[in-house]
């Protein structure tokens, strides 16, 4: 511990258990005396003193910041920070996770192939770039990423969103029919429209890390991201229909299109490919079961099986031995140009259209991929950084464009696949990137033959999971309607209207059942557990202590905007604020909550964990109420920001710092203390306070205490009675004949109450 450490040592047997009590002349010895806010920021330092202004705080924070990051040390930290396999690596097993990590590479990179190419005719580009994409950002993110079971690169969700892009930004011309020189031109406009959507999302994310924004993640609740990729998979399917069955229509894009796309399907239906169409049915035929193997038997295989690869090499062999390209008119890959595209930096000129299309893709690769990387940390128990995961993949999509590579995230399929076959860490992208390498450099002419059919069919097998996550929805309404409902919302409005504006709804929807969820809460009756210092809600069938005259209130919900009708309300009618005009009149000034007068009042605020400007009026304005009521309010347990702000709000102007108290058993002693002190005369009182074994009354005159006062030395108080007149359970207080004595006395005591606190 640092010697500007503020603690101090706790005292030891025989030494002052509590220093307020030596500053009171009234403590007795064993006896604490009630804490208020003031005195235990007097004595133990409340969390505003010593505070420089803001502008202070931020230029000596910032310099400090800026000298630690000067020396050695700090700076090797930030670069560990930035690098993270700078941080695992050095305590990397080798020979125990170096094979795994190969063994998951090669199988990664080997699906990666056919599905990088298929996620490019997703994306409305030529096959070889959804390889590029499959081989610059994963290589970024294993120097990058904190995810050690993320695998990233092409990913079908982000496929769909920006092939609809591209195809609104360039659209193919009317007719369709383009020759080979027209067709390679449109192709080359397409590829520098996908590449300028990933520099520019690349760009938002790299500007959302220089913000820290990574905590936006915790606004992406798991039903909205899982019915966001169930519902991107729907449509995923009803794009690849046109391959599927060799349908001649052009893609539909915009709101709607997937009912656009349905209609176009059955419209042209007749003239569908037979060809295509026996290809398509014999992949899935293959496909499908394998997929299903790999599940079923995950424990007992050594790695997954293939079956994206061996169904690539069949097809490309049976349409190269078979010339379907030729005689039956199927649509194949084509050539694969051998190594690297030319680096080039994407065009700016149009960069207010691309920025509107950039945005939505940046905030679901960040969605998609640190829900990803969160739910394989924490069962593997490791952390990861959302603001690191912004740097990583924003770098990697930024880097990338410049190789012609299209928006790229971390991928369900291949980060499960990665997992399954015995991967560990992020060297397991260095063996994928490996394998995308050799087909780019050698073994690219093996796929000029293989059916585009066959990729649409891998598309759709690939989406498996997304579509099984409709599978939670019964165990999503069991646990929670209101998620089942934000669950429903979100996949419908992708569905029915687009991938990005039903994120957007869905985010919307969800943060307003939040709200919702606030306008709801009740305010909570406490009781005194007997014998213990300890208030809780009180409910029909409780067997808490509440005493005469004395209520405590809890609230359990920020106070704001939203909330502050909902708590006059509640305080309105436990009060009898509503009608204080009348009744307070007939009650020489106390308010009364069914048969019983309430003459003080605490309200717990340890659920109020902070308060706007429309909230701490309402919190003023009910203070006000109550002292025009004669109701003495304590607030007890604020938290240090609701409490500043209060006290901006002018509530000291209303009550006394001796009204706020450090918690509700400090409040509460106070509270029968000064109602003890009314009761005094002719009812035979005593004194209550806190000592360490509860709430309990002196021993002046215990005989002639009331049967329904405060029993000693339990803690506890007078039941409150039913409406039938029953005690409330078993151990409650029977009311004997001094009860309208108690009554008579509150009333009287409501006039002078000043004097009596």
């Amino acid at each position: 511990m640092s010697e500007s450490s503020s603690t101090v040592p706790c005292p030891v047997l025989g030494e002052e258990l509590d220093p307020v009590a030596s500053t009171g002349s009234e403590a007795v010895s064993g006896v604490l005396s009630p804490l208020t806010e003031a005195l235990f920021q007097r004595h133990f330092g409340g969390a505003e003193q010593g505070l420089d202004p803001l502008p202070d705080q931020l230029l000596r924070g910032f310099r400090d910041k800026l000298f630690r990051t000067c020396s050695r040390r700090e700076a090797w930290r930030l670069l560990r920070a930035r690098f993270p396999p700078l941080t695992w690596l050095p305590w990397y097993p080798w020979r125990t996770w170096l094979l795994g990590d190969a063994v998951a590479g090669v199988t990664v990179g080997v699906v990666h192939v056919p599905q990088g190419m298929a996620f490019a005719l997703l994306t409305s580009v030529p096959p070889v770039f959804g390889l590029y994409t499959s081989f610059f950002p994963v290589l970024i993110y294993t120097f990058l990423g904190t995810g050690r079971h993320l695998s990233t690169g092409t990913f079908a969700v982000l496929s769909l969103m920006t092939g609809s892009a591209v195809e609104s930004l360039v659209p193919e011309p009317p007719g369709g029919n383009l020759s080979s020189t027209d067709r390679m031109q449109l192709d080359l406009q397409r590829v520098g429209a996908a590449a300028a959507i990933a520099f520019w999302s690349g760009a938002v994310m790299l500007g959302m890390f220089a913000l820290q924004l990574g905590f936006l993640s915790t606004f992406l609740s798991e039903p909205v991201v899982k019915a966001l990729t169930s519902g991107a998979a729907v449509h995923v399917l009803v794009s690849q229909l046109q391959s599927l069955l060799g349908l001649p229509f052009p893609r539909q894009i915009g709101y709607f299109a997937l009912f656009k796309t349905l209609a176009a399907v059955l419209t042209a239906l007749p003239q569908s490919s037979p060809a295509e169409l026996t290809i398509s049915a014999l992949s899935l035929a293959l496909l499908v079961p394998v997929k299903e193997l790999n599940v079923r038997f995950r424990e007992r295989l050594p790695t997954p099986i293939p079956g994206e690869v061996f169904m690539v090499l069949l097809a490309s062999l049976l349409c190269f031995t078979s010339s379907l390209d030729t005689r039956y008119n199927v649509q194949i890959v084509g050539s694969l140009p051998v190594g690297f595209s030319q680096p080039l930096i994407p065009s700016l000129s149009t960069l207010p259209l691309v920025l509107a299309y950039s945005l939505p893709i940046a905030l679901v690769t960040f969605a998609v991929s640190v829900s990803l990387a969160s739910i394989y940390a924490d069962k593997h128990s490791y952390a990861i950084n959302p603001n690191q995961e912004l740097l990583a993949h924003g770098i990697s999509n930024l880097v990338s464009s410049f190789f012609s590579c299209f928006p790229n995230s971390a991928s369900l399929a291949t980060t499960s696949l990665l997992v399954d076959a015995g991967g560990h860490t992020q060297l397991a992208g260095l063996f994928s990137c490996a394998v995308v390498l050799s087909v780019l450099l050698w073994l690219g002419p093996l796929f000029h033959y293989l059916p585009k059919a066959v990729l649409a069919c891998i598309n759709i097998s690939s989406m498996r999971q997304m579509f099984f996550q409709m599978q939670e929805l019964p165990h999503l309404w069991h646990i929670s309607k209101m998620d089942f409902a934000v669950w429903l919302v979100t996949w419908i409005a992708v569905v029915t209207l687009s991938v990005d504006l039903g994120l957007a709804i869905g985010v919307i929807f969800s943060m307003m059942t939040i709200v919702c969820r606030t306008q709801r809460i009740q305010c909570l009756v406490l009781g005194q557990v007997k014998g213990r210092e300890l208030f809780c809600p009180v409910r029909e069938s409780s067997k808490l202590c509440q005493f005469p005259g004395l209520r405590i209130f809890r609230y359990p919900a920020p106070l704001y905007f939203g909330t502050r009708g909902r708590f006059r309300q509640t305080m309105g009618q436990l009060l009898g604020l509503e009608r204080q005009d009348e009744e307070l009149m007939k009650s020489h000034g106390s308010a009364e909550t069914g048969a019983e007068l309430v003459q003080v009042v605490i309200l717990d605020c340890s659920g109020i964990i902070f308060v706007d400007v429309a909230g701490a009026r309402e919190l003023v304005q009910l203070a006000s109420q109550c002292s025009a009521a004669r109701i003495h309010l304590l607030l007890a347990q604020c938290n240090a920001p609701v409490l500043g702000t209060l006290t901006r709000a002018g509530l000291l102007d209303i009550l006394t710092p001796e009204q706020l108290f450090v918690s509700v058993q400090d409040a509460a002693a106070h509270a029968l203390e000064s109602l003890v002190k009314v009761w005094g005369e002719g009812v035979g009182g005593g004194k209550i306070m806190r000592s360490e074994g509860g709430l309990r009354d002196n021993e002046v005159d215990r005989k002639r205490k009331l049967d329904n006062g405060i029993r000693s030395g339990q803690g506890g108080g007078t039941c409150m009675k039913k409406g039938n007149g029953e005690p409330r359970g078993e151990g409650a207080c029977d009311w004997d004949a001094k009860a309208d004595e108690v009554e008579w006395k509150l009333r009287e005591g409501a006039r002078g109450w000043g004097n009596t606190s």
